[in-house]
C-alpha cells in the first residue's frame, strides 16, 4: 500500500485512511499499537503486535519445546510440595 498524507487535528489526532483501517482489519473504536520507531510513528493492530511478540520469542526456544507445558508442570510440582 503507497504512501499517503493526513492531517493533525487542532487535539493532535490523525485519522486513519479507510483503506488502511480495512488492511489492518480494524474498525473505529478497535485499539491499535503504536510504536515510536526512531523518528517513525507506526501503527499495528493487537493481532500483529501479538504475531510479532510469538515470533521473538519463537526465535529463542528450540523447536518442539514447550514452555507452556513447562510451565504448567512446574506450577503443578510447586502445588504438590504445599
Amino acid at each position: 500500500m503507497s504512501e499517503t498524507r493526513v492531517n493533525l487535528d487542532a487535539g493532535g489526532r490523525l485519522v486513519i485512511p479507510a483503506a488502511y483501517r480495512k488492511a489492518l482489519g480494524v474498525r473505529p473504536g478497535d485499539s491499535v499499537v503504536v510504536a515510536l520507531d526512531g523518528r517513525e510513528v507506526r501503527v499495528f493492530s493487537p493481532r500483529e503486535a501479538l504475531r510479532r511478540a510469538q515470533a521473538a520469542v519463537r526465535r529463542h526456544v528450540p523447536r518442539g519445546r514447550r514452555l507452556s507445558e513447562e510451565l504448567i508442570a512446574e506450577r503443578r510440582r510447586e502445588a504438590a510440595r504445599e
